[in-house]
């Protein structure tokens, strides 16, 4: 009999965190399984794939390695010449990750937790050999600190957590903290870090700006505070599950290190792609006849010659009277 392959305890579908029952009472759970896929049919968020969680196609997008991805957070830059902090992401935010992100996050999709903390977990393992380098560097900027490093989670809105029943960036911290204990480095999972206000809402549609002045007020939490943590020169490696203008982040990093400690660098999910070069917002060809704007001005010409007209109120058409410019 040839031996099975050996694969870490997180990830292994018959080990320990399993849990799988046998006997009757794994037969009365399959049964219950069928039920709950009649009444409430399940897809894969990746592709719609029916009666698959999670298809093995979309799974592979989780299995990728991490690579840097801060160069494309412009929030994450600083003013002082020093480099943005590292940031480690699995894929770009677009595709079956996207999907598989946005149902686990924000659609009750807790089934994809094993998948989604399982990648988070190979992340923490993936990234642990710079960690330790940058930690053990001799009179590097983190000589001295305490060895122990602590995984902190980007804090959810009190908004986001009563609509979601959780805070699932805590539970990407844990396995994260895990794949670092399980490739050498001592590390805790440590949730210190809260939103200031009650009334604050997610950010999904939330621009550059707005992210960044809502997210002024991150804080270490009270009771994180009276119990010292996180300790002056404290090291600290931040997670979160998408990375788009890198507003979180920053404000993360600003809060821990008001506090005293250092932070090393981030971990998420995804990263939102840059725009590619030469994007522009489509020009919108409306029918001749649809009314043009009231008390209309003259906005010069599109790219196409045809002459734009529009508003005091700012609306814009092309004005199909109009026609192109002579000559064009």
């Amino acid at each position: 009999m040839r031996d099975r392959p050996q694969q870490p305890d997180l990830l292994r579908r018959d080990g320990p965190l399993a849990g799988r029952p046998t006997g009757p009472l794994a037969a009365v759970r399959g049964w219950a399984r069928t039920l709950a896929r009649l009444l409430v049919p399940v897809e894969c968020p990746g592709c719609g794939t029916r009666d698959v969680a999670l298809c093995p196609a979309c799974a592979g997008a989780l299995r990728t390695a991490p690579a840097r991805r801060e160069a494309d957070a412009p929030r994450l830059d600083r003013m002082d010449g020093t480099s943005p902090l590292p940031v480690w992401a699995l894929a770009p935010y677009a595709g079956p990750l996207r999907g598989i992100v946005v149902a686990w996050k924000d659609k009750g999709r807790h089934d994809l937790s094993r998948d989604v903390e399982a990648a988070a977990y190979r992340a923490g393992r993936a990234v642990a050999p710079w960690v330790r380098d940058v930690v053990g560097q001799v009179g590097g900027p983190w000589a001295g600190a305490p060895s122990r490093v602590l995984v902190v989670p980007a804090p959810s809105s009190a908004a986001a957590r009563r609509a979601r029943g959780a805070e699932p960036v805590q539970g990407l911290a844990r396995a994260v903290a895990r794949g670092l204990v399980d490739a050498g480095v001592d590390a805790v999972a440590a949730p210190v870090l809260a939103q200031r206000g009650r009334r604050g809402r997610d950010q999904v549609g939330l621009g550059s700006r707005s992210r960044g002045a809502r997210l002024q007020g991150v804080r270490v939490t009270r009771g994180a505070a009276r119990r010292g943590l996180p300790r002056p020169g404290a090291t600290c490696l931040l997670v979160d599950d998408v990375l788009t203008t890198g507003a979180t982040l920053a404000a993360c990093e600003q809060a821990l290190e008001d506090a005293g400690a250092d932070v090393l660098g981030a971990v998420v999910l995804a990263a939102t792609p840059p725009p590619r070069r030469g994007d522009t917002p489509p020009e919108v060809h409306l029918p001749q006849m649809l009314p043009l704007p009231t008390g209309r001005v003259n906005l010069g010409t599109s790219r196409h010659g045809e002459r734009l007209v529009g508003d005091p109120c700012g609306h814009r058409a092309i004005d199909p009277r109009q026609g192109p410019r002579a000559g064009r």
